[in-house]
């Protein structure tokens, strides 16, 4: 790794940034009004936290590339988000079973940030993990009412929880830039926050009358480089403009 301490950040801003584009496609579709703009803030908050983080990242990295270069100008293999988050919306649904697994993770890992050696990072942590407490009690709720809700809605929750938990598994498992990060007490161990997002998550499945799949085959790549085909489609729709126009601003 050239600079482990800059791709750990793109890292962080990378997932918030793919999973907001994600969010954003419900602006207008969502099943009521109140939860389209649930939705539409909880992606708000996820791009107030990825511009916040590319933008240290872009500091970090010594360049002189700002957040927009960082956004716009890279190309997919160049991205380090987790495959988790460029997965389609499909349905409420799958939605909701992706974002309550992310949400898990990122409330646990944003509360270990708060003791980061990086001053920044961690003072970005401490701005965001409201928004974070509140994503997590949203979802969390939503699990609830429709894993035990209708029959109907208990079935297409089931099956998302059950297409969705094999790409669970690249949240707590390090990359080499996470290694360096903990190792360097600027990061989260995320041995410790596998321990705590299994917990949580066991619990509200139980909860919400969902059986945890047993499979233990996990998805990877996404954290180096190497992303599902959905990841270039997000990318051409957010670059666009950016790229067929460089420099344009408003």
């Amino acid at each position: 790794m050239e600079n482990p301490h800059f791709e750990y950040l793109l890292q962080l801003g990378d997932n918030a940034l793919i999973l907001s584009q994600r969010l954003g496609e419900w602006c207008g579709h969502g099943p009521v009004l109140e939860q389209d703009i649930a939705l539409t803030n909880m992606a708000l908050d996820l791009l107030g936290q990825a511009r916040m983080l590319l933008t240290h990242a872009g500091n970090v990295e010594g360049k002189g590339h700002t957040e927009d270069d960082l956004a716009y100008f890279r190309d997919a293999h160049q991205f380090y988000n987790v495959l988790l988050v460029e997965q389609p919306n499909v349905d409420w649904a799958y939605t909701i079973v992706r974002q309550f697994f992310f949400d898990t993770w990122n409330y646990f890992h944003y509360q270990a940030l708060l003791e980061s050696r990086d001053e920044q990072l961690a003072a970005i942590a401490e701005k965001s993990l409201k928004e974070v407490t509140y994503h997590l009690r949203f979802t969390s709720e939503w699990m609830l009412r429709l894993g035990d809700g209708t029959e109907l809605s208990h079935q297409k929750m089931q099956q998302a929880v059950d297409d969705l938990w094999p790409f669970t598994g690249e949240l707590t498992t390090p990359s080499p830039a996470d290694q360096w990060a903990a190792d360097a007490g600027i990061g989260a161990d995320l041995s410790k926050i596998k321990v705590l997002w299994q917990q949580k998550v066991a619990a509200v499945l139980a909860e919400a009358t969902l059986q945890q799949p047993a499979g233990e085959w996990m998805q990877k790549g996404g954290k180096t480089g190497r992303h599902s085909e959905h990841l270039g489609f997000i990318l051409a729709e957010m670059q666009h403009l950016q790229r067929t126009y460089p420099g344009n601003v408003w």
